[in-house]
């Protein structure tokens, strides 16, 4: 994780944006040696986790037909 002067920061903001947009590095932002901010790359955030991975994670198998087994449970 890159840390820089708030004097820096100002400087550069915009490409310093760009680049953890890019990459997804972190910045730490200092202010008289004292970390003061983090600059990080913006996730959306789902409301829920139900179809988080929804059309990519693909499953080549019948996952809902019945298998024609007998399970020692229904003996």
């Amino acid at each position: 994780m890159q840390t820089i002067t708030a004097s820096v920061f100002k400087a550069t903001c915009l490409r310093l944006m760009d680049r953890v947009c890019q990459t997804g590095e972190q910045i730490v932002i200092t202010k008289n040696g004292k970390p003061v901010s983090r600059l990080v790359p913006y996730r959306d955030v789902p409301e829920t986790i139900f179809g988080l991975h929804k059309k990519e994670v693909l499953s080549r198998d019948d996952l809902v037909s019945s298998l024609d087994i007998e399970w020692d449970a229904e003996s």
